[in-house]
């Protein structure tokens, strides 16, 4: 019997949009050469892209069979060893600069070589990720290589917010865009994928609103249920109290927040020059965007609630008083509220400061009288 893996095509969920506009041009040969995949974290870019890059670099005589998931060329890019794959990213970058070197002579640096020639096959794969998080100087550098066409190299580039890759660069992508996916069919897939019960897998997906990047990270380590049940819970405990405990709860929630994106940075060396300053922050502002996230699915969940249609509040799986809260509180002012909620979201990634973000949406989160 074949194995799954071993199936010809695709092994991400959903995104049939984007999987049809890349295998239909790889069949034609008709690939563009920079390629953008884009949506929201945890809306499963990683699964996709480890597809594309296998698509890319499979072998497979029928090009209507690629990727076939035997072949060596298949079986190395989704190791992420293939010789003609190049991977960076602004972390990378950031690590591998050369005493006192800047991150943006680093990049560059490896932007230039990473134009070599293909070793094994007919094309090198440059994969980009996090490009929406490189600075507009190295964002400038990347147009350049860009702009100096060849057939022989396909970019990747993968970013969070489209919005802040530079116009220039956007222009000459194929965009692909990755969003949510059925709660049903999401359902179905961590219980065969990730060998979970049937109610455990229904709730992740309820609260991972379909993103499969999201339910996986969340099967993978359950800590993140953990913080996010803590964290609405503590939303909800704030409708009964004044500015002075929601300014120092937005403190803290941050600071628990910002943590669960910090591992790849030292606190010591965050603190020790100008870019170790700026990947904190942007872990911090990870951070902010995590609670911003929640806060929005809270908000919501209390408006379904309210509505008489509490099956459709993923806050409920997490064992939050969502009911009571909702009979609490002026529910009308919920929409504005979630508004306010969607433009601090937009905000942070602007580089509003996380702290005072939450602090101002604080003053708006509706207030009952403790009980």
């Amino acid at each position: 019997m074949t194995h799954p893996d071993q199936l010809a095509g695709f092994r991400s969920l959903g995104q049939a949009t984007a999987r049809a506009i890349v295998v239909r041009a790889a069949a034609h040969d008709r690939l563009q050469r920079t390629l953008l995949v884009h949506g929201p974290a945890g809306a499963g870019k990683d699964g996709f892209v480890e597809d594309l890059i296998a698509l890319l670099l499979c072998t497979a005589p029928d090009s209507t069979q690629r990727p076939c998931n035997v072949c060596r060329g298949c079986r190395e890019a989704r190791l992420r060893s293939h010789p003609d794959l190049v991977i960076g990213s602004p972390e990378s970058w950031r690590d591998d600069r050369s005493g006192t070197g800047s991150i943006v002579a680093t990049a560059r640096r490896w932007l230039a070589e990473s134009a070599g020639a293909p070793i094994a096959g007919e094309r090198r794969v440059v994969l980009i990720e996090g490009v929406d998080r490189a600075n507009e100087q190295i964002q400038n550098a990347l147009l350049k290589a860009l702009e100096e066409p060849t057939g022989r190299h396909v970019f990747v580039l993968v970013a969070d917010e489209v919005s802040r890759v530079l116009p220039t660069i956007r222009s000459r992508a194929q965009a692909l865009r990755m969003g949510a996916v059925p709660r049903e069919e999401l359902t179905s897939w961590l219980i065969d994928r990730h060998r979970i019960p049937a109610d455990q897998a229904d709730a992740l997906a309820r609260i991972s609103e379909g993103h499969s990047g999201t339910a996986a990270e969340f099967v993978k380590n359950p800590a993140l249920v953990t913080w996010r049940r803590k964290a609405e819970h503590e939303l909800l405990d704030l409708l009964g109290r004044g500015p002075a405990d929601r300014f120092a709860s937005a403190r803290d929630m941050l600071d628990e927040a910002s943590r669960l994106h910090a591992q790849p940075v030292a606190e010591a060396d965050a603190t020790q020059d100008e870019e170790g300053r700026r990947i904190a922050t942007a872990f911090q502002r990870a951070g902010a965007l995590r609670i911003v996230d929640a806060w929005i699915s809270l908000a919501r969940d209390l408006l379904v609630t309210n509505a008489g249609r509490p099956d459709l509040a993923p806050s409920a799986t997490l064992e939050l008083d969502v009911a009571g809260a909702a009979d609490r509180i002026d529910t009308t002012r919920l929409p504005v509220f979630v508004g306010l909620l969607e433009r601090t979201r937009e905000g942070l990634l602007q580089n509003a400061a996380p702290q005072l973000a939450l602090q101002v949406a604080m003053l708006s989160w509706p207030r009952v009288e403790s009980s």
